[in-house]
């Protein structure tokens, strides 16, 4: 992989090494015995914590849904108003989930990535090592409850079991590698028919094991004994069709700026006739084919940046704070540059511009080298840059070191 991977090296352990071979293709476990001895992960989640994310911190749907008999609950069943002084319907219940709980419904806690810290910062550092965006959902079962019957999910998981002991059954895809737009409910019958099958894969994870399953695998699970709680790290790849979705748009782009393409089929055509749309069809191809093959590559690369911003968040700087530091910033100083921020920098008229994941700030020119060497994780003093060392706090480009 060619960098440090202490978030996989974590996940993983010794197994790491099986991840590139497997990676889109096979399913790989990693024991508790392949990682760390003891670590089960209790810091990134824990029934408490999950009490506490209920009970406590006032989420509201959909960062909360309730699953049972293999479907998903109403909202109605586990939310509602947030009382006096909050114009909310969707609040989460804790009355509400503990009922269904009772009565075997499985809790799934959605987007943690943005609404636990622990899981949070684990996630922004495994993202950066995979090259690929991630979530994390918990899924919460009562004991010999099942929260979803076999299906496959759209992007790579990553299972990591906290609480109590989970019995997975994983099957080979039915469809291969499926898009965001090709749901396991597309192919139900398939999936029914391969879930009933020979598996592939049948274990039982405890706290501290890992499964690794590509995007398409049927799978299933089903608690034993007590309570359970595994982590569903999902690993949204990016894929060669978003790159065939790039290459499309820009084609797109440069036909429309293409005379000859804009021009009108003949008067009085039939657009139900191939002998009408014949020669203006060919044309049409040609230019596709010419404009696509003159796509460059760079092209290539700025469409999925941009997408690579909004797909994550950057480390999370506290607003009142950060502003206070940039309003007291000593000559002596130091910045680092503000994490997962997916910097890069614009030539502009009058100086440049740094634009990422926290929007754009310009710059002046005399300070280009400073903030190059900042881009490239090198602690900068503010002394170096100016009057920009308050505009990269302010813009939340970089933090105080």
């Amino acid at each position: 992989m060619g960098r440090t991977t202490p978030a996989l090296g974590r996940l993983l352990g010794t197994a790491l090494p099986a991840l590139p071979p497997a990676w889109g293709r096979d399913a790989l476990l990693a024991s508790r015995d392949d990682r760390d001895a003891g670590d089960v992960f209790a810091d990134l989640l824990s029934p408490d914590a999950v009490d506490e994310l209920i009970a406590d911190r006032g989420l509201r749907a959909p960062f909360v849904r309730l699953a049972k008999g293999g479907s998903t609950l109403p909202e109605s069943a586990f939310t509602g108003g947030g009382g006096v002084g909050a114009g909310v319907r969707d609040q989460v219940s804790d009355d509400l989930v503990r009922r269904q709980f009772a009565d075997g419904a499985t809790i799934v806690l959605q987007g943690l990535h943005r609404t636990w810290t622990p899981i949070k910062t684990f996630s922004q550092a495994l993202a950066a090592e995979l090259g690929h965006p991630v979530q994390v959902n918990a899924y919460v079962t009562p004991a010999g409850n099942q929260g979803f019957s076999a299906h496959y999910d759209v992007h790579d998981v990553f299972v990591v079991q906290i609480t109590g002991t989970k019995h997975w059954v994983v099957h080979d895809p039915v469809w291969p590698s499926p898009l965001r737009s090709q749901p396991w409910e597309q192919h139900a019958d398939a999936v029914a028919a391969a879930a009933s099958g020979p598996p592939l894969v049948e274990t039982d994870l405890t706290p501290g094991d890992v499964l690794y399953l590509p995007r398409g695998f049927v799978h299933a699970a089903r608690a034993l004994g007590g309570l359970t709680i595994h982590l569903t790290i999902g690993v949204h790849t990016w894929t060669r069709h978003h790159l065939a979705e790039a290459l499309l748009d820009a084609a797109r782009d440069a036909l429309a700026a293409d005379s000859d393409a804009r021009s009108s089929l003949p008067l009085g055509v039939d657009v139900a006739s191939t002998a009408d749309l014949d020669s203006d069809a060919e044309a049409v191809r040609a230019a596709v084919l010419a404009v696509i093959s003159a796509v460059p590559v760079e092209t290539l690369t700025d469409h999925l940046l941009q997408q690579a911003r909004g797909s994550q968040r950057p480390a999370s700087v506290p607003p009142i704070a950060q502003l206070a530091r940039a309003d007291a910033l000593a000559p002596n100083a130091v910045l680092r540059l503000r994490p997962h921020l997916l910097a890069t920098i614009e030539e502009a008229s009058e100086g440049f511009v740094v634009r990422s994941r926290a929007g754009r700030c310009a710059l002046p020119a005399g300070v280009r080298a400073a903030v190059d060497r900042l881009l490239a994780g090198e602690q900068v003093p503010a002394s170096e840059l100016g009057d920009a060392a308050r505009a990269l706090l302010v813009e939340g480009v970089a933090v105080v070191a």
